[in-house]
């Protein structure tokens, strides 16, 4: 079992879910082990042998800021890590694969809650669109494969993920680790204000990490005919059913932090699609609910990136960040 971008933020959370099931089999591959967009070392690395599954979550991923600056490496890497990766191991015989995707898939103004049937009705949102496209792109390579050679390519959408294994760049991170980042330094520097992107008002419906990852095995583990029957369109959406806006989490994150200052939004920035909420009612109907609030999740995510050195330690209350 192959779990491709095992080191990201999903990839590290399916290897803890297959770990605490007892999974001994997993083969992972570091960056400089195995370039996933160079087909001739991936035709190699599965030549080896031994692969019956793989987790593609191997992917260039940011936010807002990061899709801005580098639209072509995000979508011609994270195209040439799905056909590479699907072609190579359909190429060495591996029959059952699981794609991961993004809800940015969707068109910016899906009617909300956004169901599997959305996708291609409209147009993108233009500040991810090159990443959304690549994430479609592999949505087809894998039923193109399963209809053309008979393979089982699984493909979960999941709504914006945030948890152990974040990553916290200044720059090119995503809303959660930014916040959580941003806010944390200014209660280190007791800052009187801080300044985030865009109105607050967009809303949004955040995962934790590790509850995808128990979606993402419970899907695997689906019978074919019963993925096929819950999945017509070729995936599914994973989500937590909460929704908040930027600016509730903003406030969410400076209570986890211990942040007592102002939080200033600069409407000049860009917001994003205005709301995005996933309808996982196909997914529910299988059995699978999300087990981590939101309230929960960044709690944890905060003790995380302390306990890691992703974030300096500093002065934060403790009460704030306790059980």
């Amino acid at each position: 079992m192959f779990v491709a971008g095992h080191r990201g933020l999903v990839g590290s959370a399916i290897v803890r879910a297959l770990d605490a099931r007892g999974q001994a089999d997993i083969i992972t591959r570091g960056h400089a082990e195995l370039d996933l967009t160079d087909q001739q070392q991936v035709r190699a690395f599965f030549a080896t042998g031994g692969i019956d599954t793989v987790y593609l979550a191997a992917a260039r991923v940011g936010g807002i800021h990061a899709n801005h600056t580098f639209p072509a490496e995000f979508i011609q890497q994270n195209l040439m890590i799905a056909a590479v990766v699907i072609h190579e191991a359909w190429r060495a015989g591996v029959k059952r694969a699981l794609f991961l995707g993004s809800s940015c898939i969707y068109p910016k103004f899906a009617p909300q809650p956004i169901s599997e049937a959305a996708l291609l009705t409209g147009p993108l949102e233009p500040t991810n669109a090159p990443y959304a496209l690549a994430k479609i792109a592999g949505i087809a390579l894998c039923e193109s494969y399963n209809r053309q050679y008979g393979t089982d390519y699984r493909c979960v959408m999941p709504t914006n993920l945030y948890g152990p294994g974040d990553n916290y760049h200044p720059d090119n991170s995503h809303v959660i680790p930014g916040l959580l980042r941003r806010l944390h330094e200014a209660s280190m520097a007791h800052a009187q204000q801080v300044p985030v992107w865009g109105s607050g008002t967009p809303l949004r419906e955040f995962l934790y990490a590790d509850d995808l990852a128990a979606a993402c095995l419970h899907v695997m583990a689906l019978p074919e005919a019963v993925y096929r029957q819950t999945a017509p369109a070729g995936f599914l959406n994973v989500g937590s059913n909460e929704e908040v806006s930027i600016r509730e989490l903003a406030g969410l994150v400076a209570q986890t932090v211990g942040f007592r200052g102002d939080i200033v939004f600069d409407s000049s920035k860009p917001d994003g699609t205005p709301r995005k909420r996933l309808d996982c009612t196909a997914l529910a109907a299988t059995g699978w609910q999300p087990a981590v609030t939101l309230r929960d999740g960044l709690r944890l995510a905060y003790l995380d990136a302390l306990q890691s050195a992703r974030l300096a330690h500093g002065t934060a209350p403790a009460q704030h960040v306790e059980a």
